[in-house]
């Protein structure tokens, strides 16, 4: 059995990723007590049932502080039967929560009696900080659009290889904030700028003119070729450590053109090499909304 727990902050898009997870085949479980889960695994695995080889639970913050204070405990019978799961754990800025809420008009869990909205984000996250210490995969939705979540979801859990650690390359501007979710984060604003060339400055780093302006920097030559060096010599020791995530972000001034070209050439390099890479360039124009 394959399982997969999802959990995070409200409104930062489970739900989404639930509904992703049981198009693709998984037997879903919403809101989930954490304290049965445990004896639902176990149950499951006795079943040999093929209904549930793959299983996606959602848990949500509506459990006592001391329950997700136990949540490494309550992983240990997972561990000792052998059950294959991935914590995944999706959050997103709390301006960018209230913003969801005030959009959809939902109620946040946690606002009971005369808490207000701000207060219950950040106690849920305070609540929800001893399962994003556990989770394999963490997912900054505060700029990620449905589609984006739908495919991070289904090439970061359904579709990964077990085999081999998972690269995620973002491209990102500085503008806009660093990526929450990045294990790496590498600035790659020293180097030379399409944007002061004037036929280039409307493309972006996938195009082939600000493609060849930037291969033919020998600063952007050596910056991408040490990067990939640092990341070949130390992909393998996160293997080792039995991770099987990582999160690697380039950023530039706006995400447009330099961050951009250094995640496309990485991803050509790393896919040389048989990794299984996946790409996402966070700040390119958009066309959906944000997930709720």
């Amino acid at each position: 059995m394959k399982l997969a727990i999802i959990t995070g902050l409200s409104c930062s898009g489970k739900s989404v990723a639930l509904h992703t997870l049981e198009d693709e085949g998984y037997y879903c479980i919403d809101n989930l007590p954490v304290f049965l889960l445990p004896a639902l695994a176990g149950e499951l695995v006795k079943r040999h049932d093929k209904r549930f080889q793959l299983v996606a639970i959602s848990i949500d913050s509506r459990n006592t502080p001391t329950e997700f204070e136990s949540i490494s405990t309550l992983l240990q019978p997972l561990k000792a039967e052998k059950i294959r799961f991935e914590v995944i754990f999706l959050e997103a800025q709390d301006e960018t929560l209230i913003k969801r809420f005030s959009e959809t008009r939902r109620r946040h869990p946690l606002t009971g009696g005369a808490r207000p909205l701000a207060e219950a984000i950040s106690y849920e996250r305070e609540l929800m900080a001893p399962f994003l210490n556990v989770a394999d995969i963490r997912i900054d939705t505060s700029q990620t659009t449905l589609h984006e979540l739908r495919h991070l979801i289904r090439s970061r859990i359904t579709e990964r290889l077990d085999t081999k650690i998972s690269l995620l390359v973002q491209s990102f501007g500085f503008k806009q904030g660093v990526p929450r979710d990045a294990d790496f984060v590498y600035d790659a604003r020293c180097l030379p700028n399409p944007h002061w060339q004037p036929a280039l400055r409307q493309l972006t780093g996938k195009d082939e003119a600000v493609q060849a302006f930037l291969g033919a920097s020998n600063d952007v030559k050596h910056y991408q070729a040490d990067l990939a060096q640092f990341l070949e010599q130390w992909i393998p020791r996160f293997e080792t450590e039995g991770r099987s995530y990582l999160t690697i972000a380039i950023g530039c001034t706006g995400g447009q053109h330099r961050s951009v070209y250094l995640v496309e050439q990485l991803a050509i390099h790393f896919r040389a090499h048989g990794r299984q890479i996946q790409t996402r360039h966070r700040d390119l124009p958009r066309e959906e909304k944000a997930p709720n």
